[in-house]
């Protein structure tokens, strides 16, 4: 069970290293000159390419998880309420991937109108629910 946490963990990291970095990418292509086709379709492709990687990451993260959760029996019974918030919380990030799919395809079609400063805030997102997620599984406070 130690290798299938080690590996959960280095897909964890790696499928939030791309969602840190994807709505940084919007925050560029928020600020793109009109003009500016070239800067516009560069940034696109980026974006395009990090999301696909980012979701080939977070399939084996998740099923890593699936598997450690059932091979542990974490959950059930009494002082385990940290994992059901845990759990909670890794549907919050599933949603959030799903999200920047959504705002990518806005993106790409140019229906969508939101600030750089909206898109600066929307990437602090996951690094808060990351945050909230490591102190729930190491501290466990309920």
């Amino acid at each position: 069970m130690l290798w299938v946490k080690a590996f959960h963990i280095v897909f964890i990291a790696s499928w939030f290293a791309g969602l840190f970095y994807l709505p940084r990418i919007f925050v560029n292509l928020a600020m793109v000159e009109p003009g500016s086709i070239a800067e516009r379709g560069r940034l696109l492709l980026m974006a395009r390419k990090l999301l696909r990687f980012t979701t080939l990451l977070a399939v084996p993260a998740l099923g890593l998880g699936v598997w450690l959760w059932m091979g542990y029996g974490i959950g059930r019974g009494p002082g385990n309420g940290w994992m059901h918030a845990k759990l909670a919380l890794v549907l919050l990030v599933v949603g959030y991937h799903h999200g920047c799919s959504v705002l990518l395809k806005k993106l790409e079609a140019n229906t969508l109108q939101r600030s750089h400063v909206w898109f600066r805030w929307f990437n602090e997102v996951p690094v808060l629910m990351l945050v909230a997620i490591v102190i729930l599984v190491v501290v466990k406070p309920f």
